[in-house]
């Protein structure tokens, strides 16, 4: 059980730095709903989950499950304790939700009580937890065929906590048909003040066939893991095989125990890091970059180590440590780059930039130890061009934050989008690559900036090819942010008198409907999103 750290790599020819704003689209986007004969089973928070963990994991918990083997396939479960099913063909024609599975409501030792929620383990099973501490594994069938036959219970379990499914994965191993279920889990911890006695806990339960050759099924636990962490996590995965798994979180979690046996371990060092002075400052214009490195007081030129190709860039003195050093985010040319020594004790460098335009969002991949100073008229520039990509007012401009998870392949580990710069880039995990461990396979330009205006945003998703991206308020309004397209008509950018090739639509679809969103989902055509009374069905694309 070991870590390891790994960069982010942008892929350039995905960044479109001549991206200019989303266009508000008038076009209506077609809605269907379909009334629910019961109401969904919500479950509201006690007065004892009170902490921002709880909120994160139940009060903003998505009841809608998609089916990510059957395209425009979506779950739930109602407050009848029916698993019900909602399969669509022909959008003006939606039938009524079916059953294919109930839940046992019988009561368990398990006290209190948390979201019921669905996994998706493969085409033909299915986890499933009743929020009332069960967990469930069932075989489906081919859940695509339209038959929607009932689900068939092979294995349960009860436990004395309640969780809910995080991530579950479907394979073979030495020959017996093996589930990896990612369960989590908010446990009362006296010891965790901070937390507000509080920790999180990730449970990876390893389930597989014991049944002997031609004998009737028997499925038993084969391993247990058991992680904790003082955060939710934005993110974790099993991998496809069930070798390892994939983590994003706040603060670091670690193995507690494996099999009910405690893991010994050195005290885990802080993932946050301490907070010290940058040690270089960074000015940039469309031509150049300038750099002011701290260096020891009273150093001579010949004592300053320098080192610059087009693409790497190397600093250090005689006798100490090296400075800086690493890959710079974008090519210069190191005949027209200069450095001088400024009052005895800083290293101005300026750098020529191969080419002329593209902001940088950092100056040396990966480093963290410098501060960007922009300047007055570059701020209001930057005010002014973001300004027009959306009405609402600026909440949070922080480099890199979470954004969502997406499943495009059902046979790879999601994805996860994060915010870089103001576009949100979604990653593709490589678990079996470790030289392209994240992948960077879709850029949703300036969606980064716009999400951080939504203040009563609730979802976010996108479409599995890429299409479009999609923000859920709490009530009423969704919001759609599609790919640029071309024009078939032409249009001029007046104020830098250019001809505009592309065009990005925004579009807004408003419900009519006074309940509290609890569910969205997106597909290539569609958009789901679930009330406690209704399901709607957006018909987002036509092909």
């Amino acid at each position: 059980m070991t870590a390891s750290n790994y960069s982010l790599k942008v892929n350039r020819e995905l960044l479109d730095p001549n991206f200019e704003s989303y266009r508000l689209s008038l076009d209506v986007i077609p809605t269907y709903s379909v009334e629910l004969d019961a109401a969904v089973e919500e479950v509201e928070l006690k007065d004892s989950q009170y902490t921002r963990e709880h909120i994160r994991t139940f009060g903003m918990y998505n009841y809608l499950h998609l089916d990510q083997w059957y395209e425009d396939s979506v779950l739930f479960v109602d407050r009848k304790g029916r698993v019900l099913s909602l399969s669509v063909t022909l959008d003006s024609a939606l039938g009524n939700p079916r059953e294919v599975y109930s839940l046992n409501t019988e009561p368990t030792e398990c006290e209190e009580r948390v979201c019921p929620s669905i996994s998706l383990t493969s085409a033909t099973w299915a986890c499933v937890s009743d929020g009332r501490c069960r967990l469930l594994l069932l075989r489906t069938g081919k859940r695509g065929d339209g038959s929607l036959s009932k689900w068939e219970l092979l294995f349960s379990e009860d436990s004395t906590d309640p969780f809910i499914i995080v991530h579950s994965v479907s394979h073979v191993q030495d020959g017996n048909h093996t589930v990896e279920v990612l369960l989590l889990r908010i446990l009362k911890n006296p010891a965790e003040s901070k937390a507000g006695g509080f920790s999180v806990t990730l449970e990876w339960m390893t389930v597989a066939n014991a049944s002997e050759h031609g004998a009737e099924k028997r499925y038993e636990v084969k391993k247990r893991r058991v992680l904790r962490g003082k955060s939710v996590p934005h993110y974790a995965a099993v991998e496809p095989h069930g070798k390892g798994l994939m983590v994003a979180s706040e603060k670091p979690f670690v193995f507690t125990h494996v099999d009910g046996r405690a893991v010994e371990q050195e005290e885990p060092e802080p993932m946050e890091e301490e907070k010290t002075d940058p040690i270089y400052f960074w000015q940039q214009t469309s031509e150049d970059v300038t750099l002011c490195v701290r260096m020891p007081e009273g150093v001579a030129k010949e004592q300053v180590q320098f080192g610059l190709t087009s693409d790497n860039l190397s600093i250090g003195v005689r006798g100490f440590s090296t400075l800086l050093q690493g890959q710079l985010y974008a090519s210069v040319d190191p005949d027209a780059s200069t450095w001088i020594i400024k009052d005895d004790k800083s290293l101005e460098v300026t750098l020529q930039k191969r080419s002329e335009g593209p902001m940088w969002p950092e100056l040396v991949m990966g480093d963290r130890r410098g501060q960007y100073v922009m300047s007055e008229e570059q701020a209001t520039l930057l005010h002014q061009t973001l300004a027009h990509l959306t009405s609402e007012d600026l909440v949070n401009l922080a480099s890199h934050q979470y954004l969502f998870t997406v499943n495009v392949d059902p046979t790879q580990m999601p994805c996860f989008c994060l915010r870089h710069d103001v576009d949100a880039l979604v990653w593709q995990p490589h678990p079996d690559q470790p030289g392209n461990m994240w992948e960077h396979v879709a850029t949703f330009n300036a969606l980064g900036y716009v999400q951080a205006s939504k203040r009563d945003k609730k979802f976010s998703t996108c479409a599995p090819n890429f299409s479009y991206a999609s923000l859920c308020d709490c009530l009423r309004r969704t919001f759609i942010y599609r790919q640029p397209s071309t024009l078939e008509t032409v249009l001029f950018n007046r104020r830098q008198g250019r001809q505009v090739g592309q065009v990005a639509k925004q579009q807004v679809a408003s419900l009519d409907s006074d309940q509290p969103i609890l569910g969205f989902r997106a597909t290539n055509e569609r958009a789901y999103i679930l009330t406690s009374r209704r399901l709607y069905v957006l018909k987002v694309n036509n092909d």
